[in-house]
């Protein structure tokens, strides 16, 4: 994998929804365990898979927020 297409798909991750990151971390993960790849393919999905996580992580964050304010709001009422 060069570093230009590495570029591109850990870039794509930034558009996934929560659902499609956390079904391809778990793809991720099975491969990883599987083991049986070269050093540089495992650390490159090595790196996917924290992308990926990076993502879900974000959309739970802003799930929080989004709860957090709703909260917030009814509070107020």
């Amino acid at each position: 994998m060069s570093d230009i297409s590495a570029t591109d798909e850990l870039g794509e991750i930034s558009g996934f929804g929560y659902e499609r990151a956390r079904d391809e971390l778990v793809n991720v993960v099975k491969m990883l365990e599987q083991g049986g790849m070269d050093l540089d393919d495992a650390l490159a999905l090595w790196e996917r898979g924290e992308a990926l996580a990076n993502r879900c992580e974000e959309h739970l964050a802003g799930a929080r927020q989004r709860i957090e304010k709703a909260l917030a709001d009814s509070d107020r009422e």
